[in-house]
């Protein structure tokens, strides 16, 4: 994310970038924009100023019947193509900064990424974690992040290993969905899985 926020100016223009993208046929009040990319109203208005200015994102009436406005993306934008492959094919998060993230929220014992982090659309989840002593508001917590920085809601799947294991020896179909189409393992403690 680094270099993609000094390419485009800010960190913050990235993450309001690639909601946009990610998200085409939505359009986003300015107070939701800030919510979903963590960031002050203000930055979120300068911001979307300048990409209306450029032409990516156009206004648009949220409800019909009401004036409230939020922005979409401008379809016609000349660059959306180029734009869409560079943000969404770059790897939005470094597999070490995952673990880290995702590390600290118990024993840990495996990290599959899939479908946005490998630019799998069709994938069941993008994120299976199986660990130990995690708390359920701390992992929806530091799932919002990584969300925030994506600019996509994540699917996720979380099992204690105990449970995972058991859908493993009942060839439970989410497991098998996740582990026999493409995905990566960034975090393996668990040996031959």
């Amino acid at each position: 994310m680094e270099t993609l926020a000094k390419l485009f100016g800010s960190e913050t223009k990235v993450k309001i970038m690639r909601l946009f993208l990610f998200n085409p046929d939505h359009t986003f009040s300015t107070s939701d924009i800030a919510d979903r990319v963590k960031a002050s109203v203000g930055q979120v208005r300068k911001e979307v100023a300048l990409l209306e200015k450029a032409g990516l994102v156009k206004p648009k009436n949220l409800n019909h019947g009401t004036q409230k406005k939020g922005y979409t993306v401008d379809s016609h934008f000349t660059y959306m193509a180029p734009l869409q492959n560079f943000l969404i094919n770059v790897e939005p998060l470094q597999p070490k900064e995952i673990i880290k993230r995702i590390g600290k929220l118990g024993s840990i014992k495996l990290i599959v990424t899939s479908g946005v982090f490998i630019q799998e659309p069709e994938s069941r989840v993008d994120m299976l974690i199986v660990g130990d002593h995690v708390k359920k508001s701390s992992l929806e917590h530091t799932v919002k992040t990584l969300e925030s920085e994506i600019g996509k809601e994540l699917r996720y799947a979380y099992f204690t290993t105990e449970d995972f294991q058991y859908r493993l020896s009942m060839c439970d179909k989410l497991t098998r969905d996740i582990l026999d189409f493409p995905h990566k393992k960034i975090l393996n403690k668990l040996g031959n899985i």
